[in-house]
């Protein structure tokens, strides 16, 4: 997808990206520049969330940052602008970017002059603008108080949202506010002021040059209305706010608190609950004996060959997983709705569920059926990094064929999971504890855990799935299978 377009000679624009697999938006988590900053290509600008992961967004250009047009909070349709880029600064077309990018608004001139009733060419969440050759730097000292005012409610309003809300005009004022394509005209300061304030434009009488909507003609709306306004309205003589929402809103009790489901957390329920509703799910459990994994993982973590790698009690029941799946490759499979078929997959990429501050995610370890004990450990250990940290890809998380969930670092000892969309079994993994245990005729303590294999029943019968989930339960019992069944 084109993520950038030229809106003259000077000003390019950069649109949200599908950072992975067919995404339709994003969240914007984090701006990193603000206009007036120098921007080089390659240089990331911006981070966004998808409904998978987090991803940095890098500019294709060189430049100074005219605008930015949605604020840090705003969930982004791919294919809309999100930043304009001034490619050519200091040629003398333009005011400088931070303090007076909305005074001049990236339009062809020839093509206003000619058409002076017609639709003039405009950024996306602009409205309609004066040409480059009628709109100069605003002169005399009217203009100095309100620069830092317009400055930092430039990244607030550029956005694709931010319009008034739908014109209603009053018939007595209706003929005196010029408007193209139904929307009056007004530079995005004002349309973000008028919207504190609550005021509608289709109301409001303009008084600037060429029909303009200036900010004293929104004050000027908002004075006589101030005493019926709402409580949730903010006075006249307020200075514009803060642009960025809260995550969650506070009902008036403080009783409840409402939270915008989006991102991540609203791809977990979507997929979950597709796949609760789509493929049958069964559920088998056992409790096994793992006291001689442990001890196999405290060898481990002394053998050279495992140095520098982290070693712990998944790394062996990752590989178990892996080995009872080479035994019985068929419940290595999908489901195809569409063609009716069952998809048989000679490789595997083993999804580990990893617990986020955004939310759960499942990345997969790449053909994990090929790798050492000590590849695996190494694989492992940088999902883990790198899921901590917040920077797993979408690709990362897509592909995956079988799951392990290890809900026994929460002290939980079982679950029932769900099947990650498209794959066939999850094994849960539960806490492991110290329990009496009969070994050998007699009751001594040992180290215990429960395991739970959930699987699609298209796909897997229960003869099937009791064999996985026993081949896994014999290798941990008896670690030394690892090497005749491997």
């Amino acid at each position: 997808m084109t993520t950038m377009t030229e809106t003259s000679a000077r000003f390019r624009e950069f649109k949200m990206p599908d950072v992975g697999e067919g995404l339709t938006e994003a969240e914007i988590l984090k701006w990193f520049v603000q206009p007036g900053d120098t921007v080089t290509d390659g240089q990331v600008v911006c981070e966004v969330e998808t409904a998978k992961a987090a991803v940095e967004l890098p500019i294709p250009f060189d430049g100074v940052v005219h605008e930015l047009r949605f604020p840090e909070g705003t969930t982004v349709d791919v294919g809309q602008v999100i930043i304009a880029i001034d490619v050519a600064p200091g040629s003398g077309d333009a005011p400088a970017p931070a303090a007076a990018a909305p005074a001049q608004e990236p339009v062809e001139a020839p093509e206003a002059e000619a058409e002076p009733k017609g639709r003039t060419p405009v950024l996306v969440g602009y409205g309609v603008a004066e040409s480059s050759t009628k709109r100069r730097p605003r002169k005399g000292a009217a203009a100095a108080p309100e620069a830092a005012a317009v400055a930092a409610a430039v990244q607030a309003e550029l956005n694709g949202h931010g319009a008034s809300a739908a014109p209603t005009p009053a018939p007595a004022l209706a003929p005196a506010v010029p408007v193209q394509g139904g929307r009056p005209l007004a530079k995005p300061p004002v349309r973000k002021l008028a919207k504190d304030l609550g005021i509608d434009l289709a109301t409001v009488v303009p008084t600037g040059k060429d029909g303009i909507i200036t900010r004293e003609d929104v004050h000027a709306a908002a004075a006589p209305a101030a005493p019926e306004a709402p409580a949730a309205v903010a006075p006249p003589v307020a200075p514009v706010p803060a642009v960025a929402e809260a995550p969650a809103v506070v009902s008036d009790s403080a009783r409840e608190t409402r939270i915008p489901v989006k991102g991540v957390r609203k791809a977990i329920a979507q997929a979950m609950v597709g796949s609760a509703f789509t493929a049958p799910h069964v559920t088998e459990f056992v409790t096994v004996d793992v006291t001689r994994t442990m001890k196999l993982v405290a060898e481990l973590k002394e053998d050279k060959d495992m140095a520098g790698v982290r070693v712990n009690p998944l790394l062996i029941i990752a590989k178990a997983l892996l080995v009872a799946i080479k035994r019985n490759p068929e419940v290595n499979a999908a489901w195809d709705e569409a063609n009716q078929e069952i998809v048989q997959k000679h490789y595997v990429n083993l999804g580990i569920a990893a617990a986020t501050p955004r939310g759960l995610i499942v990345p997969n370890i790449k053909d994990a059926h090929d790798k050492t004990l000590p590849q695996l450990a190494e694989a492992l250990g940088e999902l883990v990094a790198t899921a901590r940290d917040g920077k797993t890809s979408p690709a990362a998380m897509a592909g995956g064929t079988v799951t392990i969930t290890n809900v026994g670092v929460f002290g939980v000892d079982t679950g029932t999971p769900i099947l990650n969309p498209g794959e066939s079994a999850i094994l849960a993994v539960g806490a492991i504890k110290l329990q009496p245990w009969v070994h050998k005729g007699k009751v001594k303590p040992r180290q215990v855990t429960t395991l739970a294999l959930s699987f699609d029943h298209r796909l897997v019968d229960g003869e099937l799935g009791s064999k996985v989930l026993a081949d896994v339960a014999a290798i941990l019992e008896q670690p030394k299978r690892l090497i005749t069944w491997a």
